[in-house]
């Protein structure tokens, strides 16, 4: 498991705090956003997108298993927020 930093967790807590801050509570769903919003501040610190190309065959490989998980991620932060996974 990837340990955080102390910059990516004040990174996923700045994006919940920013959505936060963006909707406020006043909107029925805005904890389903915030959620969100940190989920992907955590998939960009954890999982970054990386290039299609890049290495050999082990390398892809293991950089599509990183990718799922990304992937994974995300699509819990578009179903929290209403989207159709992308």
């Amino acid at each position: 498991m990837t340990d955080l930093s102390p910059q990516a967790a004040q990174a996923i807590v700045k994006a919940f705090d920013d959505r936060y801050e963006m909707i406020g509570p006043l909107e029925d769903d805005w904890q389903e956003q915030c959620i969100a919003a940190a989920l992907r501040a955590a998939a960009d610190q954890v999982v970054p997108r990386e290039p299609l190309y890049g290495g050999n065959q082990r390398w892809e490989w293991e950089r599509d298993a990183r990718q799922s998980s990304r992937e994974n991620l995300l699509a819990i932060a578009n179903e929290l927020e209403g989207r159709p996974n992308e």
